[in-house]
């Protein structure tokens, strides 16, 4: 039961929230200078590895509270750490897991609300964008709302919805930053075209094989609200797309 009171104990110490001062971090990192200890055995060698990592994941929780302006406090970690190894713990068991989900919500609530007000940021930068975009010669707006502007046309055949379709492409923020690449990779990617963001699905019907377009996608014709990895919720997306094949989707 002790040895389960103090794994519980330990991992709730690290979930602890609060924010120490400037001296205690001078401190802290004079004592991580000078405190040296040696790794010669496996079981050195594992203790201390398990230490690194707790210390990593206390780490990255802090940054994440720190950026949302929650408080972080490393002399009570440090101290319920230290209690909880010792089984000298000064909260109860009940006492720890109400702070520690408490905290965790504190954490999920101050995510959300900042994922929101990113959201919402997102849409009006993407508008003022997109706007701003039409305006330059060689842009044609659709009536949905894409942009796209034709690099090189092509002279084979259009794809329907329903084909499959071999591309090259290069997708960008409109900051510039890539998130994805079929140059990068290699080797273009084929899929049916009525299975891609409906951006794409629009856009693509009005190329030909061979050509070569920029489309300017606003975010409610690629990922909206959802995102998706280095896309953050109602981004506008920049595609370079290089039609190479459209080929009748199986049957």
């Amino acid at each position: 039961m002790k040895k389960a009171y103090l794994a519980t104990a330990v991992l709730s110490a690290f979930l602890l929230s609060a924010c120490g001062t400037d001296n205690n971090k001078e401190e802290t990192a004079s004592a991580e200078a000078t405190a040296t200890i040696a790794l010669e055995t496996d079981a050195q060698k594992q203790s201390y590895a398990l230490g690194a990592s707790m210390g990593m994941f206390v780490n990255n929780r802090f940054e994440q509270q720190a950026s949302l302006d929650l408080a972080v406090d490393r002399d009570a970690l440090r101290k319920g750490f230290e209690d909880a190894l010792n089984d000298t713990p000064q909260l109860t068991m009940e006492e720890i897991q109400a702070l520690t989900q408490a905290s965790d919500e504190a954490l999920r609530a101050a995510q959300t609300a900042q994922m929101a007000k990113q959201a919402e940021e997102a849409i009006e930068v993407g508008k003022a964008f997109l706007a701003e975009n039409a305006q330059k010669e060689g842009v044609t707006v659709t009536e949905s709302g894409l942009q796209y502007e034709v690099i090189e046309e092509g002279d084979g055949a259009s794809p329907v919805a329903t084909d499959t379709v071999t591309v090259h492409y290069r997708g960008t923020l409109i900051d510039g930053t890539e998130f994805d690449s079929s140059y990068s990779r290699g080797e273009p990617t084929s899929f049916p075209l009525n299975r891609v963001i409906t951006g794409w699905t629009e856009g693509l019907q009005l190329m030909k094989e061979g050509g070569k377009y920029r489309f300017y996608i606003p975010s409610d014709l690629a990922y909206g609200q959802r995102g998706q990895g280095a896309i953050t919720p109602n981004s506008t997306l920049i595609f370079d797309v290089e039609l190479i094949d459209v080929a009748d989707a199986p049957e």
